[in-house]
C-alpha cells in the first residue's frame, strides 16, 4: 500500500482508532495483522518470504540466547546472517549475476548459459532483511534480550510505518515499545500528522513533480547536452531527497500518532559542507546499520590509515550492491568510497580545513559537496553504466552556446534547452518549490520539522496548516508514483 494513495488516507486513521479502542493486550495483534494487510497490497505470495526469514531469526535469537559457548553461538548467528543473505541475494542479485556470468561465458566462447528466472524483488526486501539481521547480531552481542513473544518479533520486522523503506530500526529502540501501554495524547497526535503532511507535500508536490523533468531526461539522455543534463541531474537529487525523506517523515509521523518513537532518518544532508558529514545526515539508519556492523567490525578508526581507507571503501562498495543488482550502484558505492579517502587524505594535509568556518567560506564548501554528490547520483538515477557515462561526457558540453540561446530572442532554442515544450509552468513550479524547502530549513535551523512548527505563534502555525494543505490540493501530482526507495 503507497502512502499516497486513496487506500491508505482510509488505512491509517480506521487503524489509528482501533489501535486506541482495543484494549493494550490486543493491540499487537491488531498492528501485525494491519501490517501484514499493508504488505499484502503490493503482492500477497511475498508475505510469506518474510515470515520465512522471521521464523529462522526467531529461532535464531532464542538458540543464541540460549547458548554459552562463544563458539557456536557465532555459528548460530552466521546460519542466521547466511539465510537472511540468501534469500535477499536470490531475489535481488540471481538475474544480475546470470547475466553477469553469460556475459562472461560469451566472451571466452563458452555456449552455455545461465537461465534467468522470472522473478519479481519483494517491495522492501532489503530494509527489512537488514532490521532483522541487527536483531540477531544484538542478541549475539548481549545487548538485546531474545524475544519469546512470536507475534512481538513479527511486529518488530514488519511495524507497518517502516516495513517498505525504514528507518532500519535496532531492537533495543523498538522492541520494547510494543509492550508499552500506549495513551492517546493530543501532542503525539499533532506531531505526527504534522510530520504526515510535510512527507506528503516532498513526495507529492515537489518530488513527483521534479520527476516528470527528471524521467525526461535519463529515460533518453542521448536527446540531451549540457544545461538540461545538468538541471536534470540537480532536479533528481532534490527528488531523491524530498522523496526518500517523505517517506520517512510519514512512517515516523504514523507511528507517533500512536505512541512509538523511530528514529531520525533524515538532517538535511545538502547542507552538508564534507561528505563525511553528509554520511551524517543522509539515510541515517542505513549509514549507522554499516558503520556498526561492518565499519566497525572491520577495526573501524583502531587500525592505521591504510587498513582505514580500505575499510571505508568496503563500506561503501557494500552500500552500493545494497542499493541495487545494476553496475550503476556499484560504480555509486565506489565513488562515494573514494571521495571519503581523498577528503580524510586533503584534510590531514591541510589540518586547517577542519576548523570551523563561517561564511562564505562554509557556503563554498557546501556547494562543492553538493556538486560531488549530485555527480554520485548520475550512476544512482542513470539506467545502465553506458548512459551515465554519456552523461558524464556531455553534462558540461556547449554550455556557452545554450546560455547564449537563452538569453536571445529564439523561443525555439529556449524551449528546447530547458526541454519544456509543453511543461514550461511546471519546470518553474518545480524551482519555486525546490526553493520554499530550502527557505522552510533555512527556518528550522537545528529544530525538526514539528518543533519548529509547534514554536510558532498560533497564527503562523496555522498558516503552515493551511499552507500545507492547499499545495497538497492544488499543486500535487496525483499519479501513484512508488516512493523511488521501494525497489531496494
Amino acid at each position: 500500500m503507497l502512502f499516497n494513495s486513496i487506500e491508505f488516507a482510509f488505512f491509517f486513521p480506521v487503524v489509528t482508532l482501533l489501535f486506541f479502542l482495543l484494549p493494550h493486550r490486543f493491540r499487537w495483534l491488531l498492528l501485525l495483522l494491519a501490517s501484514c494487510f499493508f504488505y499484502m497490497f503490493f503482492k500477497p505470495v511475498y508475505i510469506l518470504i518474510l515470515f520465512f526469514t522471521i521464523a529462522i531469526d526467531y529461532f535464531a535469537g532464542i538458540w543464541i540466547a540460549n547458548e554459552s559457548g562463544r563458539r557456536r553461538r557465532k555459528l548460530l548467528l552466521l546460519l542466521s546472517i547466511v539465510a537472511n543473505v540468501g534469500v535477499l541475494a536470490f531475489f535481488k542479485y540471481f538475474n544480475f549475476l546470470a547475466v553477469n556470468i553469460n556475459s562472461l561465458f560469451g566472451f571466452i566462447h563458452v555456449e552455455e548459459e545461465v537461465p534467468l528466472l522470472k522473478i519479481l524483488l519483494p517491495i522492501g526486501l532489503s530494509f527489512h532483511t537488514f532490521q532483522a539481521m541487527s536483531y540477531t547480531i544484538e542478541v549475539y552481542r548481549g545487548n538485546q534480550q531474545a524475544e519469546r513473544h512470536f507475534g512481538i518479533y513479527a511486529l518488530y520486522v514488519m511495524f507497518y510505518p517502516q516495513l517498505v523503506a525504514g528507518p532500519i530500526e535496532r531492537p533495543q529502540n523498538i522492541l520494547y515499545q510494543f509492550y508499552e501501554k500506549k495513551k492517546f495524547h493530543y501532542e503525539n497526535m499533532r506531531r505526527g500528522l504534522i510530520l504526515i503532511a510535510w512527507g506528503l507535500v516532498k513526495k507529492v508536490v515537489i518530488a513527483d513533480r521534479l520527476a516528470l523533468f527528471v524521467n525526461q531526461v535519463y529515460n533518453q539522455p542521448e536527446g540531451y547536452k549540457g544545461i538540461p543534463l545538468a538541471i536534470g541531474t540537480v532536479f533528481f537529487a532534490f527528488q531523491i531527497f524530498c522523496d526518500f525523506s517523505g517517506y520517512s517523515d510519514i512512517a515516523i509521523g504514523c507511528a507517533k500518532c500512536m505512541g512509538f518513537h523511530l528514529m531520525t532518518n533524515f538532517n538535511r544532508p545538502y547542507q552538508a559542507s564534507s561528505i563525511a558529514e553528509f554520511w551524517k545526515r543522509w539515510h541515517i539508519s542505513l549509514s549507522t546499520w554499516f558503520r556498526d556492523y561492518v565499519y566497525i567490525s572491520l577495526g573501524g578508526n583502531r587500525v592505521s590509515n591504510r587498513r582505514r581507507y580500505f575499510n571505508l571503501f568496503v563500506v561503501f562498495l557494500l552500500s552500493g550492491v545494497w542499493h541495487g543488482a545494476n553496475w550503476t550502484f556499484v560504480l555509486w558505492g565506489i565513488l562515494h568510497g573514494i571521495y571519503l579517502v581523498l577528503e580524510d587524505k586533503l584534510y590531514r594535509r591541510f589540518t586547517g580545513l577542519k576548523e570551523k568556518q563561517h561564511g562564505l567560506a562554509r557556503f563554498g564548501k557546501r556547494v562543492v559537496v553538493f556538486f560531488l554528490v549530485c555527480l554520485a547520483w548520475v550512476f544512482f538515477r542513470a539506467k545502465n553504466v553506458t548512459d551515465s557515462f554519456y552523461i558524464f561526457r556531455n553534462i558540461f558540453y556547449g554550455w556557452t552556446m545554450q546560455i547564449k540561446n537563452l538569453i536571445s530572442n529564439k523561443s525555439y532554442e529556449r524551449l528546447h534547452l530547458l526541454y519544456l515544450e509543453q511543461q514550461g509552468l511546471q519546470f518553474y513550479l518545480g524551482v519555486l518549490f525546490i526553493l520554499l524547502m530550502i527557505l522552510v530549513h533555512r527556518l528550522q535551523g537545528k529544530q525538526t520539522f514539528d518543533n519548529w512548527v509547534i514554536s510558532r505563534k498560533k497564527e503562523e502555525r496555522w498558516s503552515i496548516y493551511y499552507s500545507m494543505v492547499l499545495l497538497f490540493i492544488l499543486f500535487g501530482v496525483f499519479n501513484r508514483s512508488e516512493f523511488i526507495y521501494f525497489q531496494f
